[in-house]
Order: C-alpha cells, then structure tokens, then sequence
C-alpha cells in the first residue's frame, strides 16, 4: 500500500469525504492559471510531512521524472525556467533572439538580459503571433545562440506554430538553439518534442499540468545538454545551474536519495498524483488534447454567438487552453469581472501593457475541460450569457 493510501485511510473516510464537498462548493478558477486541480490531487498535496531523502518519497519522485522524460524539476515557479535557460544555455555576450506574442516575451528578454545576453527581438502585432518569413530574415541577418518563443502567450491567448518554428531555425540555422515556453501550453496544446526537434520547453505545474503553483518544469534536448557541457565560464546562476541540478535528478531517476537544495516533498506528490492521471490512465493523451479543442471551440462559439471578439486576430492563432475577449462596447472590467465572480466564475482581467482595460480572459484546461462531467464549461457559459445581459440591461 502506497503512502498515499496509507494516508487516506488514516485521515478516515469521513474526512475525505468532506474535503470532497468543500472542493466542489468553491468558487470556481476559470483563469488561465492556476486551475482547478482534481481532488486526487488535493489529497496527494496533503500528504503528511515528509523527508525528501525518506525510501517512501524517493520513487515518487523518480517516478514523476520517468514520466516527464528527464526533465528539471525544481522548486519555483515557471519563470524560474526563464533562469534555467538564460544562465545555462547563453554565455554573457552571446545573442538571443526573442520572439513576441505579448507580455511574456518581453520578460524572457528581460531575463536574457539580466545573465548578459544580447537581446533581439522579433514583435508582432497585439493579437498576431511572429512570422515565419520575419524570423527567417532575422536568423540570416544575425548568428544567435538562441532563439526563445512563447507557445501561448497567457496575456493575449496568442498561440504560437511552434512546429514551424523550429523548421524555419533548423533550416535557416540549424545550430540556433530553440526554447519553447510552454507554461501555458503543455498539457493543453498539442506538443512533439522529438518530432519537432524541440530543445527545452519549460512549464509549470499550475496550468495544463493540474498541480497547485510551485514546481518550475523544463526538459532539455540532448543538443542543449551538450551546449551546456561545452561553456566556456560557469553557469551565471547559483539555484538554477544544471551542474547542481543534473546529479540531483539522475540519482532520483534510479532510486537514489541526493541533496542540493530541499524539493516541495508534498508538491511532487500531487504532481505525481496528476501525472499518473495525464500519462497512464483514461483519457488518454491524445483525447485529452480533443477534449481541451472541444472546450475551446464550445466557449469560442458561446462568446461569438454572444457579439464577443477575441482578441487573437487569427482563430489559427488562438489557443485552446484558453479565451480572451475584448469587452463589448460600453462594458468594462466593472461590468464583467464583479457579476461573473457572483456566479462562481473568477475570470481574468487583461494582461497586455497596451490593452489591459479592454478585455478579459477565461482559462479552461485540465480537469475543467477532461472531466465533462463537472459540467465547468456550460458553466462559464451561462454565467457569460446571463453576466452580458445583465450587464447591458443596467447600461
């Protein structure tokens, strides 16, 4: 019997139970991160107190490993993974090329900067993702070392090709590095990494990943692995250099206790608990992504249906984990926000330096788009429908 159902039964059924019912009377997070995690987890996060080197926590640790291929898994948050790549994969003086989709762009450059990269960036239109033919000139111009993306940027719902990305660097610059943040697309957008020939993608564990905040996640290529191990100075970072982190990982992997810095014992747990729930049971993967485009599509059609406009400007470019809708005219924040949180329904406000006053979002990935059965989706759309004409009604 696992710790977990050790746990379980210790705390009593009646318990367990109970936590049920105040889970499912929450107000509900329809935010695109973090999101409603599964009771499952919850129970996993509530696990008691435990040493990260104890033989019951070690395999659940290397388990998450296994099943995340080889990633870092480290206490943080996603913008921990910005660190991870900018002060081990770029050498202070070595150029990086950020691609823009939003807000979130010019913070992975901010953080290149801050290790000492050069920074170039490629900006496209609020609403539009960088072009394929933009990035081929600026490849042709300029040698990088490498080349950063947003997948979705969550401050304009913008999703990114990332499969033609990188065939545009491999083509143009096939020794470009190329890293993909995904904190806001994996496990909600469809991502082959080997098939694309991805060389890091970074994520967290509080959005497509079902796990409460906390836990920076970043895989890395054999090429990046290699890049790393072939500097000419020192990591530029104590917490994040691979060289502290790699033998941590690797002895977990095969069952061994190691020690650099203490990991969230009870959050590898829930991750754990999550992962199994993503990677070995039903749905499987890949209905999991027809699951989330199908959740998508149903708020993408409520909203136009009801005079809404996203603000991607292309629905090619839109992502599914998530909406954002400009408000109608008129309508503001402190029409929408107030009246959908009195239905249940904490939305987000806009993100966007430019636009942030003009329109909000909506986040449905993980359980609220897996687990038809919460019935999160009609939700939302209720509570939309009803908040508009209410909120028209008072104008």
């Amino acid at each position: 019997m696992s710790s977990t159902e050790q746990f379980k039964q210790a705390v009593g059924v009646s318990t367990v139970l109970a936590q049920i019912a105040g889970h499912a009377s929450h107000t509900a997070f329809s935010i695109p991160g973090p999101i409603e995690v599964s009771d499952e987890v919850l129970f996993a996060n509530a696990h008691p107190s435990m040493s990260h080197v104890s033989p019951d926590f070690i395999p659940v640790f290397g388990d998450c490993i296994r099943m995340m291929r080889q990633p870092f898994l480290i206490a943080g948050s996603g913008t921990l993974g910005w660190d991870q790549v900018a002060s081990n994969l770029v050498e202070p003086g070595e150029n990086a090329l950020v691609l823009h989709s939003g807000y979130f762009g010019d913070s992975f450059a901010d953080c290149l900067e801050t290790y000492g990269a050069n920074v170039d960036q490629l900006k496209a239109e609020i609403g539009a993702a960088v072009s394929q033919e933009a990035v081929a000139d600026a490849l042709k111009k300029k040698k990088y070392k490498l080349l950063t993306f947003t997948h979705v940027d969550t401050s304009t719902a913008v999703l990114s090709d990332a499969k033609a990305i990188v065939e545009t660097v491999r083509r143009v610059s096939p020794e470009t590095l190329v890293a993909l943040d995904g904190v806001c697309s994996v496990a909600s957008e469809e991502i082959h990494m080997d098939q694309w020939d991805v060389d890091v993608i970074i994520a967290a564990s509080q959005k497509g990943l079902g796990t409460p905040p906390g836990l920076s996640i970043l895989v890395a290529s054999t090429r990046a692995i290699k890049v790393f191990n072939s500097r000419k100075s020192r990591p530029t970072s104590y917490y994040s250099s691979w060289k502290k982190w790699l033998p941590i990982m690797k002895a977990y992997e095969s069952g061994k206790p190691s020690y650099f810095a203490t990991p969230p014992v009870n959050l590898i747990y829930a991750f754990h608990a999550s992962l199994l729930a993503i990677t070995k049971s039903a749905p499987s993967l890949a209905e999991r992504y027809e699951l989330h485009r199908e959740a998508s599509r149903r708020i993408k059609t409520a909203a136009k249906d009801l005079g809404l406009k996203q603000l991607p400007l292309d629905p090619a470019f839109a992502a599914t984990g998530m909406t954002a809708l400009w408000y109608p005219d008129g309508l503001g924040a402190g029409d929408i926000l107030p009246r959908l949180a009195k239905k249940g329904i904490i939305a987000a406000g806009g993100l966007h330096a430019e636009t942030k006053d003009k329109y909000f979002r909506i986040g449905h990935m993980g359980i609220t788009a897996v687990e038809k059965t919460r019935g999160d989706v009609d939700t939302v759309i209720k509570a939309l429908k009803e908040t508009l004409a209410e909120a028209a009604a008072e104008k």
